[in-house]
């Protein structure tokens, strides 16, 4: 699993860390309070699952090389890695999970499409579209209104990659896809 977003304090707050926010709440579902730094990435192993928890370091537009190096390191096919992101053609709280697709024009994602190929699974978080300038959108702070809610989205960004681990992709497709964000 790869959350994508950007390292430091002064982006942890912000709409392009949903990605990371995501990875967080399955940490913490999982009780893992052990990460490592390897290949410009924390990295946290649930053995138990036999899943492993990536948040690439190398800022969002980077994030292809970090995901390289560990699924050629763990021999796993980009298939059977699932990325977490942000989306601003999503409204904000909706969630869209593919077996695999294009970047989107998310240069997160084009990053890891660059450097393993598009043939991967990614659960995309709904951020919105601002009216102006995208860069500021998704590197802002959720407003008050999204911060109320965001617990929700995370929660179920989260509960949907459960049920791809538990269920598969077609399961956690068909539940991911049809949530909504409380009214």
């Amino acid at each position: 699993m790869v959350g994508l977003g950007n390292p430091g304090r002064e982006y942890a707050s912000t709409r392009h860390n949903a990605g990371f926010m995501a990875i967080d709440e399955l940490a913490r579902r999982f009780g893992i309070t052990a990460w490592r730094k390897k290949d410009s990435a924390e990295q946290a192993l649930d053995a138990q699952r036999r899943v492993l928890l990536v948040k690439p370091t190398s800022y969002m537009n980077l994030s292809g090389v970090p995901v390289r190096l560990i699924t050629a390191w763990y021999r796993t096919p980009p298939e059977s890695v699932l990325v977490l992101v942000d989306d601003m053609d999503l409204p904000f709280g909706r969630l869209r999970l593919r077996a695999f697709g294009g970047h989107g024009g998310h240069n997160g994602l084009r990053s890891i499409v660059a450097t393993v190929g598009e043939r991967f699974p990614r659960l995309r978080i709904g951020v919105g579209r601002p009216a102006h300038d995208s860069i500021d959108h998704v590197l802002g702070t959720f407003t008050p209104d999204e911060r109320r809610e965001l617990p929700a989205v995370i929660g179920a960004a989260a509960d949907g990659v459960e049920r791809w681990l538990s269920d598969g992709m077609d399961a956690a497709m068909r539940w991911v896809n049809a949530w909504s964000p409380p009214a």
